[in-house]
C-alpha cells in the first residue's frame, strides 16, 4: 500500500432498523481500512457488526505498512529540506560555507519508536471508534464454514452478510528468505536500532522507490536493484524517469535491467547475488519483490467464492465475490492496492449489501501517490492507457522548475501534466510531480470526478504565488491545443 490510512470522522447515529424486522448479522474478517470502515458504515445502517483481527485494530496498514512507511519517510523529508537549507543561504553553525552541506545525524532507533508509537496510537484510537460505535472486537483467526458463518476459534457466528478483507504479506523469493535481522521485508525495517551502513533495496516498484529515497536521504549508502529498464516501471515515465535522476543525483547507485536471483547473510553483512552471476555486497538487504494474498486457509473456495490464479479474491464494482452475501475489500481483492480503495470497497460493500444507494467503484476517479521525494501523485487515465484505447487526447506538460513559489522554496525536480479529451476538453487525467504532490493533485481529482473541463480549471482563481498555480497555467495551454 503506498496511500495514507483513511482518517476516522466523528461518529453518525445509526439508522434504524423498520420494526419487526431483525437486525442484519455482518461479520468483517480483517481490521485494516477495508474492514473498519465496512464496520462503521454496517454499524451506522443498524447492523449488529462482529469485525475479527489477528494481529491488531488498522491491519497491516496501520500496524507495519502505510502508518508507519509514511511517518519514516517524513522524517527523511526533513532531510531533504535540510540540504537545501544551504542553496537558500542557510548553514548549520560551525560548517564552513563551502563544506558539507549535511550537519544533521539520524538516531534510527528513535525515528523507528517514534513510528511504531504513532501506529500503535492510530491502532488505539480505531478500536476505540469501532467500540463506541457498538462493533463486537473479536482477536484471532477467522475461518468461513460456509457463506453464511464464520469461525473463530471455539466461536461460531452466523452471518447473513461477510466481508474478507484480510489484506496481502510481502512477497519472497526462495533464495532470499528474510531473517528479520540483514534480510528484511518493508514490515521488518522498524526494528532496526541503526541506520544501515550500505542498503541493496531489491524491487524498483512504488514500495522500493519509496524506502530507497528514504533511506538515502536519512544518509544510508542505497543500491536499488531493478530489473526492468527505469524505476517505476508501472507509472507515468516523465515521472519515473525525474525520480531515477534524483536518485543518481543523490548518490543512489541505480542498477537496471539487473534481476536478483538470491540473497544470503554473511559475517558481516549480506550478499546479493543477480542472475548474470554478478555479487552486490552490503550491510543489509530490503525485499520488495511485490505481495501476495492472504486469502490462504480461510475456507473461501469451499464457500464458493472464486480465487484468480494468483490467489485474490474475484470481485465486481460492488465488491461481490461469486458466494450470494459474501463480499471482499482491500488488497486481498488484487484490485488496487490503496488503503483508499480498500476503504472506498468496505463501504461500497456494505451499501449494497444492506440495501442502500450504492455508486460502483470507478477506478478511473482514484487518485494515487508515491511518497519519494519528490512525490508523484496521478488521477484518472494515464498516458499510456489513453494512447492504447486509441482516445483522441491533448497534453500539456509545465516544469516546476518554471513556478515561482518553487523557486522560492528551492524546488527544481518536478512537473504538472494534463490530459483532456481532444474535442470536449474534458480533463481525462492528471501527473504531478513535486514536494507534497498529494496535496496538489485533489484539483485534478475534483476535476476528473465532476468531468471538468481545462477551461473551467483555466477560469478558476488560484493563489499567487502558489505550487497549485502551475495547474491552472497547464490548463490555459491546454484550450489553445483543443480541435
Amino acid at each position: 500500500m503506498t496511500s495514507t490510512t483513511p482518517g476516522l470522522a466523528e461518529p453518525a447515529p445509526s439508522a434504524p432498523v423498520p420494526p419487526g424486522r431483525p437486525s442484519p448479522r455482518v461479520v468483517v474478517v480483517g481490521g485494516g481500512p477495508g474492514g473498519y470502515e465496512a464496520a462503521l458504515v454496517a454499524r451506522r445502517s443498524g447492523a449488529d457488526v462482529t469485525i475479527v483481527e489477528r494481529t491488531g485494530w488498522g491491519g497491516a496498514a496501520v500496524l507495519t505498512d502505510v502508518v508507519p512507511s509514511k511517518t519514516l519517510i517524513a522524517t527523511a523529508e526533513w532531510m531533504t529540506i535540510a540540504d537545501r537549507a544551504p542553496e537558500l543561504g542557510i548553514r548549520t553553525a560551525g560548517l564552513p560555507v563551502d563544506g558539507p552541506a549535511r550537519g544533521h545525524q539520524v538516531d534510527l532507533g528513535r525515528v523507528n519508536a517514534r513510528v511504531v508509537e504513532l501506529a500503535e496510537a492510530q491502532s488505539g484510537d480505531i478500536r476505540a471508534r469501532l467500540e463506541q460505535e457498538g462493533v463486537e472486537l473479536l482477536t484471532g483467526e477467522g475461518r468461513l464454514d460456509g457463506p453464511q458463518r464464520v469461525v473463530v476459534g471455539d466461536r461460531v457466528l452466523e452471518a447473513d452478510v461477510v466481508l474478507v478483507a484480510t489484506g496481502a504479506t510481502p512477497r519472497t523469493l526462495p533464495e532470499a528468505q528474510p531473517d528479520g535481522e540483514r534480510i528484511l521485508t518493508w514490515t521488518q525495517l522498524y526494528g532496526l536500532s541503526e541506520l544501515p551502513e550500505r542498503l541493496v533495496v531489491v524491487g524498483s516498484g512504488v514500495t522500493g522507490a519509496e524506502f530507497a529515497g528514504a533511506y538515502n536521504a536519512l544518509g544510508s549508502d542505497v543500491v536499488l536493484v531493478s530489473s526492468r529498464d527505469r524505476v517505476l516501471p508501472g507509472e507515468d515515465a516523465d515521472a519515473a524517469e525525474v525520480i531515477e535522476e534524483v536518485f543518481r543525483s543523490r548518490g543512489m547507485t541505480v542498477l537496471s535491467r539487473s534481476r536478483a536471483a538470491g540473497a544470503r547473510r554473511t559475517a558481516t553483512g549480506v550478499e546479493v547475488t543477480l542472475a548474470d552471476g554478478r555479487v552486490v555486497e552490503g550491510s543489509h538487504c530490503l525485499m520488495a519483490v511485490g505481495s501476495v494474498p492472504a486469502t490462504r486457509g480461510l475456507g473461501l473456495e469451499e464457500a464458493g467464492v472464486r480465487l484468480t490464479g494468483s490467489g485474490h479474491v474475484e470481485v465486481d464494482k460492488v465488491s461481490r465475490t461469486s458466494a450470494r452475501g459474501v463480499y471482499a475489500a482491500g488488497d486481498c481483492t488484487g484490485v488496487l492496492p490503496l488503503a483508499s480503495v480498500a476503504a472506498m470497497q468496505g463501504r461500497i460493500a456494505m451499501a449494497h449489501a444492506l440495501g442502500d444507494a450504492v455508486v460502483p467503484l470507478d477506478l478511473r476517479e482514484v487518485a494515487a501517490n508515491i511518497f519519494t521525494a519528490p512525490e508523484i501523485a496521478t488521477v484518472g487515465m494515464s498516458q499510456k492507457a489513453l494512447d492504447e484505447a486509441g482516445i483522441r487526447y491533448v497534453a500539456s506538460t509545465l516544469e516546476l522548475a518554471r513556478n515561482p513559489r518553487a523557486k522560492m522554496l528551492g524546488m527544481k525536480d518536478g512537473f504538472v501534466k494534463v490530459f483532456a479529451h481532444g474535442a470536449t476538453g474534458i480533463v481525462l487525467g492528471g501527473v504531478v510531480v513535486a514536494p507534497r504532490a498529494g496535496e496538489l493533485i485533489f484539483p485534478l481529482t475534483l476535476a476528473v470526478s465532476h468531468r471538468l473541463t481545462a477551461d473551467e480549471i483555466a477560469q478558476s482563481f488560484t493563489v499567487y504565488p502558489s505550487l497549485s498555480g502551475s495547474i491552472a497555467e497547464v490548463a490555459r495551454v491546454l484550450h489553445q491545443r483543443q480541435d
